[in-house]
């Protein structure tokens, strides 16, 4: 298989402290990987580094092919790598179509490019753009909805909307299942298994701490701890690591 996404022996330090230390991984085509590790491990600061919201002190990431490693968040969103964050980043205020048609501005590089960018958000072309996202998250029916009107689990797939509407190649969720009650949390799974696809499947890299939630979507897991990867592989085979037992699990998994 081809490998979406690399990272080679990226390190971050803040002041004293080594967040990610030499970290290297190979990310497959259209996989979902998900990245755990205790509180601290320096999951969100690799997803940071990879998105480009970091730079590494050292170390280089590739996508698809290409060095990518001095380039700004923005860039490597025009590229093909979408975020999501821990805390869902909507427009409170606005509905749900216009959420995503600013998002779709955004991508275009016309959001602000006028003394007046809502008036915008009234072209045909985004508004038939936006409701197919909508739709294609589970917000159909609820697209003139304001946003801040949403259950919570509904608030998380508009942030996802946003995140995937330049029609990413790589797509980074950081906790998607944070906040969510178990009764919510497999609307959001199906979701994500929708957005891999089968055709041209979407590559996801998660970050989870629900094991049950990772045992459940993803292909291949990557344990952290304390900046370093102590553990990777399928599933199945990470969980049933002494060390990664020791260092996150707990004795009571085994």
């Amino acid at each position: 298989m081809t490998a979406t996404l690399e990272t080679h022996g990226l390190t971050k330090r803040f002041g004293g402290l080594v967040a990610v230390n030499n970290v290297s991984i190979s990310v497959e085509r259209g996989s979902i990987t998900a990245i755990i590790g205790p509180n601290g491990a320096g999951k969100t600061t690799l997803l940071n580094m990879i998105s480009g919201v970091l730079l590494p002190d050292k170390g280089r990431v590739i996508f698809e092919g290409k060095d990518i490693t001095g380039y700004p968040a923005h860039k490597r969103a025009r590229m093909g790598i979408g975020r999501s964050f821990q805390n869902i980043s909507i427009f409170p205020n606005l509905s749900v179509l216009d959420n995503i048609k600013i998002a779709l501005l955004i991508g275009l590089g016309e959001f602000g490019a006028s003394l007046n960018p809502l008036k915008r958000l009234n072209r045909y072309d985004l508004l038939e753009e936006a409701i197919a996202i909508a739709e294609a998250v589970g917000l159909g029916g609820r697209e003139r909805f304001i946003a801040g009107s949403l259950t919570q689990a509904d608030q998380r797939k508009l942030d996802i909307a946003l995140a995937i509407s330049r029609k990413p190649k790589l797509l980074l969720l950081d906790e998607p299942t944070s906040g969510l009650s178990v009764e919510e949390i497999p609307s959001i799974l199906s979701l994500i298994r929708r957005l891999r696809g089968n055709s041209d499947p979407l590559t996801i890299i998660l970050v989870e701490h629900k094991i049950e939630v990772v045992k459940e979507l993803a292909d291949r897991v990557i344990v952290m701890k304390e900046g370093s990867v102590i553990a990777e592989g399928p599933p199945s085979s990470v969980m049933n690591n002494r060390e990664v037992i020791e260092a996150y699990l707990g004795e009571g998994y085994a």
